[in-house]
């Protein structure tokens, strides 16, 4: 029986890690084609210089500038909403009606096609509001798309947080605000980061919904105009076409004759942004957590008290 119940426990054990392994394969193949067909795609001329609507070359500038100050916008909005919604449900909530209404309201937003989310969008941020096409309305019809997730996680990692860490918290004389803030959030902030990371996954590969807000072009920019117009960079009210919305438009329309090839090439840039970022947050994730555990303070302490002892 007992041989039985191993053989079983092994064969299942290796199924589980060839379907990982395929996982992990098909991620590798995926990225390996998509940077093998974007060849190239680290060239300065190509990475900041400006499109060409007319003739072959020109760059993603504008697009890439775009991404960059899209996610930062979205997630400006979204983080500080999701953290606080994540907060509430783990620690405020009580339980009954409403609480089960605003669960099944974030569990009908996170399963909106992005394309209604972006009509949406079309609807009250450009239309309604007569803001027209803006970085700031794709931002705040991404925070729609990202909130449910990030809700999600923000509100899992909180409560994951041992109930014992807590209570040793409160007989420390400790607030629930102050243990919320000096102990649950720290201990959860790992798996906050990873929801933040999936949320600017998002941000950096959308683009049904930003065909709809943010638009599909983008005026030639100045950074010496006045803030407030349309050619300043950073005016959040002046449209915006992002690189997966530019990827996008040259695979749809193809007006220059080497679309398929800055297509490519804006591919692979899109996907190395994403693995860059995804590794940078990490990284920061990792120091942040050696930092509220005193990872280094008790490898200083240690390393004091191995030389007192040597002394």
């Amino acid at each position: 029986m007992k041989n039985s119940a191993r053989t079983v426990n092994t064969i299942w054990t290796g199924i589980f890690y060839a379907i990982a392994a395929a996982v992990i394969a098909l991620l590798v193949f995926l990225v390996f084609e998509i940077i093998k067909r974007g060849w190239g795609f680290w060239d300065p001329d190509f990475l900041f210089g400006l499109p060409s609507n007319t003739m072959a070359g020109g760059g993603i500038g504008p697009q890439l500038f775009n991404s960059f100050y899209l996610l930062v916008l979205s997630l400006v909005i979204s983080v500080p909403l999701g953290l606080g919604a994540g907060i509430y449900l783990a620690e405020y909530a009580k339980q009954g009606k409403f609480l089960n209404f605003v669960r099944l309201c974030i569990e009908t937003m996170a399963s909106l096609p992005s394309i209604v989310v972006g009509l949406f969008g079309l609807l009250i941020f450009v239309t309604l509001s007569h803001w027209g096409y803006t970085l700031f309305g794709g931002a705040l019809v991404l925070t729609i798309l990202n909130l449910p997730g990030l809700t999600r996680v923000c509100e899992s990692a909180i409560a994951s947080v041992p109930q014992n860490i807590k209570e040793a918290s409160y007989g420390l004389g400790s607030t629930k605000w102050q243990t919320l803030m000096k102990v649950s959030l720290p201990t959860a902030m790992q798996e906050i980061i990873t929801g933040v990371i999936l949320s600017a996954g998002r941000v950096f590969g959308e683009a049904a919904a930003l065909i709809y807000t943010a638009g599909l072009t983008t005026p030639t920019l100045n950074s010496a105009a006045d803030l407030t117009s349309p050619i300043n960079p950073f005016n959040i009210f002046r449209p915006a076409e992002t690189l997966a919305v530019h990827i996008w438009k040259l695979n749809s329309e193809g007006i220059v004759p080497d679309a398929a090839e800055i297509a490519t090439k804006s591919a692979a840039v899109l996907i190395v942004m994403v693995l860059v970022f995804n590794i940078l947050a990490r990284i920061s994730a990792k120091i942040l957590d050696n930092y509220y555990s005193g990872s280094k303070r008790k490898k200083k302490v240690s390393n004091s008290a191995g030389r007192r002892e040597a002394a």
